[in-house]
């Protein structure tokens, strides 16, 4: 049985409930927001129970006049008499939680066939009905409806039976998200009728409602329902802090004044004068917004207890009304949000923007048309059936369900790999603890939704499930980035994977991954293969690269900085015929390469080692010390430090001569033979080695520095490119290093 249910026999004790606030006549729809703003303000007289089912057909009638009621009808008849004698704790007949629940949804305008299943939401978990018998007499939908929002029973699952439950709900929510839709009102209607029982039993739902329902709440974009949760859960957790943020809303409930009213009038005649039509409301913040508002300005003021809503019919209309505010009035631009152009993961839509009175007071004010105010509230709900029949369907009549957003598609995918129901829980609040949500592109245009705080390690997995296991690296907006990256909403994302099949992760990645489908496929891959990790892990691609190279390669690698002389390190690896000097004899660090010409008789010519010009680079020079003239790249960093230092410039120009001494940057992702491949396609275009330098690794990046003779500086761009295709290298380029003043 639900916790709210008890044995006839044995009735709990009537407690003081969330009371309900009168109805009034005339009731298009009922503010949930309102009703549950004034419970918790104050108690109020508890009448007779109303004719529950007339007002949930009213509310219905409301948004689907045309709807057919015998479901609701014949659903109702079912309910009462399969919990006929059962009573809540509350001492209430146990029909009014199935009712209350409905009229919940109804109030925000879900279809028919919701309601009939949130009316029947109890009936299998509770009573003898079956979910046969639900199929029989109310179709497929409404009996899988039913059946994703029936717990599990604790004599067959034990302590597992609350995460299995969720994990069962969601997996159902992930065909159908009305399931979820009734778990948050049948939750709703259980934490308003909370105080029957004992605290510490109270402690624990409003924890689950907390770490669980509430998220899921804002995800799916029912804030109506969110934020009465958040107010409830709050009262319970932190009774002092509650009290505290009570009496501040009284208080200003009594001030004479109003600057919100103020304000609202002054907005209401800015938008007549501009001949916009619009409905300018004052929303009072709930509970717990009052009190972040609090911990964040200290002292509140008047306008901080609310905030403006202003409702226009058509989009356009919504930056019409921004542009007559932020010009007859004073705006706070920092305060500005575009949720229109962008609309945030859970379906909202709105502007945000802020403005200022003379006195200091500033109002902040959303804006958005009636539709987007609907789906604001309701969310997912006010979409109405997204499983209406078409020509389309399926034939096997799988569900496809064009509302389920990226992040219910992570985490269905990452709950199949979770090896334990503790995992599960533990794993599911962590994932829900991230509310925040941005997209990344693809470059084949294709895009990824991640958690906000998501790195190229989650990007990978989200893209590439367990093969990321061979992701080497990634490139951020064209640019060459590690794995630990932290992506930002709008970054496009290339993740680079390589060919080795024996690849995989490395431990390091558990520090960076945030997506539990990461999390969970690296610990499994580690948890089935400790030799390797053991190891440090350093085999594969993805691999701390320390040791990415094997042999004398190895030893380069690690030695870090160690430059490879004549038949020695990377260059006896790969055959080439490095040399260490000069055939002038000159050392290796002294650039020796293409003939220049200088405008100055008798002067000595250098080429900086900063930038290596060669031809057919432009060029310039400068004077240094014992008359010897520098030629450097005019885009050389060290051309403006000289020129700002007053150093006058002297002409140079090539001269015949084409053979060229340059200085090439090479960045990579480790593997195995990575130094050899390497030497050897710079062998096979020819060029010799004078000099070559691994750094030490970080982060899982490797860079090479050759400094390279040429035979002819017209090669160049096809030696880089034969570089470039090295496996594992994924950017080459020319040294430009800061060159020291002179």
């Amino acid at each position: 049985m639900s916790a709210e249910a008890t044995n006839p026999a044995t009735p709990g004790p009537v407690a003081p409930t969330a009371p309900t606030v009168a109805r009034r006549k005339s009731r298009a729809r009922i503010d949930l927001r309102r009703l549950g703003r004034a419970a918790l303000l104050g108690p109020a007289v508890r009448g007779r129970l109303p004719d529950a089912i007339s007002h949930v057909v009213e509310a219905h009638r409301a948004h689907h006049p045309d709807a057919d009621l015998e479901p609701l009808r014949r659903a109702y008849v079912l309910a009462e008499s399969s919990h006929r004698g059962q009573m809540r704790k509350s001492g209430e007949p146990y029909i009014t939680h199935p009712l209350a629940v409905t009229l919940i949804l109804a109030e925000l305008g879900a279809e028919t066939t919701t309601l009939t299943a949130s009316l029947l939401h109890d009936t299998v978990e509770d009573t003898d009905v079956t979910l046969d018998q639900v199929r029989e007499q109310f179709g497929e939908e409404v009996r899988y409806l039913v059946d994703g929002v029936t717990k599990l029973e604790k004599v067959d699952y034990g302590a597992a039976a609350e995460p299995e439950t969720f994990r069962k709900m969601l997996v159902a929510t992930g065909s159908d998200v009305r399931v979820m839709s009734i778990k948050l009102a049948d939750r709703l209607h259980n934490m308003r009728t909370l105080g029957v029982m004992r605290p510490e039993k109270q402690a624990r739902i409003a924890k689950v409602t907390r770490d669980v329902l509430i998220p899921l709440a804002e995800r799916l974009g029912v804030q109506a329902l969110k934020t009465e949760l958040e107010d409830l859960v709050f009262a319970i957790l932190h009774p002092e802090e509650y009290e505290h943020t009570r009496e501040l809303i009284a208080a200003n409930a009594a001030r004479s004044d109003d600057p919100l009213a103020e304000i609202a009038d002054e907005v209401r005649g800015v938008l007549r004068e501009a001949d916009i039509p619009a409905e300018v409301l004052i929303r009072p913040r709930h509970f717990v917004s009052v009190h972040r508002v609090a911990r964040k300005r200290g002292e509140l003021r008047g306008a901080d207890f609310g905030r403006l809503l202003v409702l226009v019919n058509e989009d356009a209309d919504c930056y019409g009304v921004l542009g007559e505010l932020h010009t007859c009035m004073t705006p706070v631009v920092s305060e500005f949000k575009d949720f229109i152009a962008v609309p945030k993961f859970n379906l909202y839509q709105s502007l945000h923007t802020a403005v200022a009175r003379a006195d200091g007071q500033v109002a902040e004010v959303l804006i958005r048309t009636h539709q987007m105010h609907k789906v604001a509230e309701a969310g997912v709900v006010a979409l109405g059936n997204p499983y209406a029949p078409g020509s389309d369907d399926p034939a096997d009549g799988e569900r496809a369900d064009p509302t389920r957003p990226g992040w219910l598609s992570r985490l269905l995918d990452w709950q199949q790999a979770a090896p334990d129901p503790d995992t599960f829980w533990s794993t599911l609040r962590e994932d829900l603890a991230q509310d925040r949500e941005i997209t990344v592109f693809r470059p084949d245009g294709g895009t990824l939704g991640l958690p906000e705080g998501a790195t190229c390690v989650d990007a990978a997995y989200a893209q590439y499930g367990e093969d990321a296991h061979a992701c080497i690296g990634a490139r951020v907006n064209g640019r060459l980035a590690t794995l630990s990256t932290v992506l930002r909403d709008g970054d496009t994302v290339q993740l680079l994977m390589g060919q080795d099949p024996a690849s995989e992760p490395s431990r390091e990645w558990l520090e960076h991954a945030h997506t539990p489908a990461a999390r969970i496929a690296i610990q499994r891959w580690l948890a089935t293969h400790p030799a390797g990790d053991a190891e440090g892990g350093t085999a594969g691609a993805g691999g701390t690269i320390a040791a990415a190279a094997s042999g004398a390669e190895g030893e380069s690698a690690r030695a870090g900085g160690s430059t490879a002389g004549a038949g020695g390190g990377a260059a006896a690896a790969s055959g080439t015929a490095a040399r260490s000097a000069g055939t002038d004899g000159a050392p290796a660090g002294r650039p020796r390469g293409a003939d220049v010409l200088a405008d100055r008789p008798g002067a000595a010519v250098r080429l900086a080692g900063c930038c290596t010009p060669v031809p057919p680079d432009e060029i310039t020079g400068f004077a240094v010390r014992g008359g010897v003239v520098t030629v450097h790249r005019v885009g050389c960093a060290a051309v403006a430090h000289m020129k700002s230092r007053g150093r006058a410039e002297i002409g140079v120009r090539w001269g015949d001569t084409t053979a060229c001494r340059v200085t090439l940057v090479a960045e990579s992702f480790g593997r195995p033979h990575l130094l050899a491949d390497l030497t050897e396609a710079i062998a096979l275009q020819g060029a010799e080695i004078v000099s070559a330098t691994v750094e030490p690794p970080s982060q899982q990046r490797v860079r090479h520095t050759y400094t390279l003779e040429l035979s002819d500086a017209a090669h160049l761009p096809a030696l880089m490119r034969a570089m470039r295709d090295v496996a594992g290298v994924y950017d080459v380029s020319r040294a430009q290093h800061q060159a020291p003043a002179f």
